[in-house]
Formats: structure tokens, C-alpha cells, sequence
């Protein structure tokens, strides 16, 4: 192929790489050269001593790996991060959709309303949302543990407690995500035509059946993007621990990347840091790799 037909090819079929290139160029600049290099960095032992003479940086193999996996904190903080996924990640999924069947019935100004009111945990700044739930978790007059008195049940050290802390920040974790997800599931609903619900009508068919084997088929690939982007977002659970707990009591709310901050900014172990980084970076594209294989195999069904 001479130079000619490359360019003559290039005028013809140029424009739509030219839409492409913006995105493209920032893929490149903030996801691709960031993770190559982390990865180069995670095989030094580089720290402020390393970022202030490059000379002090030397390379220290898998040294970081081998001692990471042998970190007591890191393996808690991977059981951690399980535990926020295995719970959070299927009551978003089914609050959100729940929410969002509940506020498809209607198009009026109430609806209207609760929309909005369901979804302005999602843009609210983690912030302030921590110092509202601070009010609420305290145990001396916190609003929970007031209400736990209705009940003669006894105040509950909802951030202190190392099993309720958990639980504590999932509630937190959910309630402030469920609005984005509620919003896409919304939308998937008020695009699956009436006329498939009318003609089940008519067959018989009860609200059940018309879930099942209506709503649930013709939202599945909302639903399959609902899963991947909240079980990613899941794994990366950072906010909450880092506002509410610091990851205590005990390490016991201390998340993956939690724990990838706390050595790369608190203890300046970039090296270490970056490790840790990259097996959390693994886990999600092996996450994300089984999502997509159970929704081919869905499909091909």
C-alpha cells in the first residue's frame, strides 16, 4: 500500500476518528499511562526520600506483592471490601429497582417530587451527608438510638462497634446511591411499550406473572449495567470509611482502597501503595470479566 492510498484512504474515512480523538486522548492520558505507571512503581520501594532524588528509588522485584499478601491490614481490608459488595451490592440493585417501579405508576407532581427527593443523595457532597449521618449514628443523641428507646431496646455504638460499623456504613453507602441507579432503572421502565402489559391483561396474567415475565426480561440489560457500575463503584469504597470511621474501629471498616490511601498518602510507601493498587485494579477487571460472561451466556440462551 503506497503512501498515496494511505492518505486518499485516511481523507475518506478520517472524521470519524477525528469524533473519536477527544476521548480517546483522555482515555490515554488519565487511564492507560496512570496504570502503566503504577505498575512500573509497584516494583520500586519509591517514597518521598525516591520522589525527592530519583536515585534513592531502587527496584525491589515482587517484594511488594509477596509482602502485601502477608499484610495483615491488606488481607482484613480484602475481606472488608467482599463483605460491602456481598451486601451492598445486591440491596442497591433491588431498593433501586423497587423505587423505581414504585415511582412509574404515576406522572404527577407528587411523583415528580419523590423523584427528586430519591435522587439528590446521589449529587450530595459525601461531606456533608457524613456530618448528617454523624448526628444520626451518635450514640448519646443520635436519632437512631432514640428511636431504639421507643422500643426499650438498649443505645447501639453504631461507629464503634466493629460488626455494626460495617453494617452502619453500607446503610449509609446505599441510601446515597440508590437515586443514579433508581433514575436508570426508571427510564428502562418507561421504555418497555404498555401494549405488552395490556395484552397480558387480557390473558389473565397477575401483576406477578407480568413482573417475572414482562418487566425483569425487558430490563436486563439495564439491570446488567445497574450490576456492573454499582459492583465496581463497591469495590472502590472509599467515601464512607474515609469521612465516618478512618477505617476503625480495628481496621475493621478499612477498605481496599482505603488501604491503598492510607500507605500512598499517610505513609508515603508509593511503591506499596501502588501494589496494592494493582491487585485491586486486577480484581475489578476480573469482576467485571465474569459479569460480562454470564450476561453472554443470558443472551445466547
Amino acid at each position: 500500500m503506497t503512501v498515496q492510498s494511505i492518505w486518499k484512504r485516511w481523507n475518506q474515512y478520517k472524521y470519524p476518528y477525528l469524533f473519536i480523538a477527544p476521548a480517546l486522548l483522555l482515555l490515554i492520558v488519565f487511564s492507560i499511562i496512570p496504570i502503566i505507571i503504577a505498575a512500573v512503581i509497584s516494583f520500586t520501594n519509591i517514597n518521598l526520600a525516591g520522589l525527592a532524588n530519583y536515585s534513592n528509588i531502587k527496584g525491589v522485584g515482587f517484594d511488594n506483592y509477596f509482602n502485601i499478601f502477608k499484610d495483615p491490614i491488606f488481607l482484613k481490608s480484602i475481606y472488608n471490601t467482599f463483605y460491602y459488595v456481598i451486601i451492598g451490592v445486591p440491596l442497591v440493585i433491588i431498593l433501586s429497582l423497587t423505587a423505581a417501579m414504585l415511582l412509574n405508576y404515576g406522572t404527577g407532581l407528587l411523583f415528580k417530587t419523590f423523584r427528586v427527593v430519591y435522587y439528590m443523595p446521589s449529587i450530595t457532597n459525601i461531606v456533608a451527608v457524613a456530618v448528617v449521618w454523624g448526628y444520626l449514628y451518635n450514640s448519646q443523641y443520635g436519632l437512631f438510638n432514640y428511636i431504639l428507646s421507643w422500643f426499650g431496646v438498649p443505645g447501639q455504638d453504631w461507629l464503634q462497634d466493629p460488626a455494626l460499623a460495617k453494617l452502619s456504613l453500607i446503610l449509609l453507602a446505599v441510601w446515597k446511591s440508590m437515586g443514579l441507579n433508581m433514575i436508570i432503572f426508571l427510564a428502562a421502565l418507561q421504555g418497555i411499550p404498555r401494549s405488552y402489559y395490556e395484552a397480558a391483561e387480557i390473558d389473565g396474567a397477575s401483576k406477578l406473572r407480568k413482573f417475572i415475565y414482562i418487566t425483569l426480561p425487558l430490563l436486563s440489560f439495564a439491570t446488567f449495567f445497574v450490576t456492573i457500575t454499582t459492583l465496581i463503584g463497591w469495590i472502590q469504597f472509599f467515601e464512607e470509611p474515609l469521612i465516618m470511621t478512618k477505617g476503625g474501629p480495628l481496621n475493621s471498616t478499612t477498605s481496599m482502597a482505603l488501604f491503598i490511601y492510607n500507605n500512598g498518602f499517610q505513609l508515603s510507601n508509593f511503591g506499596y501503595a501502588a501494589a496494592g493498587s494493582f491487585v485491586l485494579f486486577i480484581i475489578i477487571i476480573a469482576a467485571t470479566i465474569v459479569q460480562f460472561a454470564v450476561k453472554k451466556k443470558d443472551v445466547e440462551y
